[in-house]
């Protein structure tokens, strides 16, 4: 049975394995337990995961910083993809985000990331070519 729910804490260890067997998506060193369990507090109720017969097999964190909406780490299980596990994720985040406010929302997508970039660009999202990211890391490790 195909269940979906807002993420919690102790998700941790199974989100974990599953980021690390999703391609395109990375573990850096912000994803630790109390990393999540920050984003979890300052975002509740924007986060959601999906459950195969009590089982891990989906995760989509949500967030927003008052203004715009961000997705973080969208994973499926290779064997649960094609079945709208990911559509439903987002769905269900997005409408969180709304009920927030919150109407804009962007996604980062690695560029050698194709099938990720394939779902988004297929879910109606569209690529941004104007922006550029620019990142620093203080007082942390290379991935933070």
């Amino acid at each position: 049975m195909l269940s979906f729910r807002a993420m919690a804490p102790d998700d941790y260890p199974a989100l974990l394995d599953l980021m690390r067997c999703t391609p395109g998506v990375s573990v850096r060193d912000a994803d630790t337990p109390e990393g999540l369990a920050r984003f979890l507090a300052r975002n509740p109720g924007l986060s959601f995961v999906a459950e195969l017969d009590g089982r891990l097999i989906g995760c989509l964190m949500g967030g927003h910083d008052g203004r715009r909406g961000h997705l973080h780490h969208l994973a499926v299980d290779a064997v649960c993809r094609r079945r709208g596990v990911a559509a439903e994720l987002v769905e269900r985040c997005l409408a969180a985000l709304e009920c927030e406010g919150i109407r804009k929302t962007h996604i980062d997508v690695y560029r050698d990331n194709a099938a990720g970039n394939a779902f988004w660009r297929n879910a109606g999202w569209s690529r941004r070519d104007d922006t550029y990211r620019f990142s620093i890391v203080r007082g942390g490790g290379p991935n933070a």
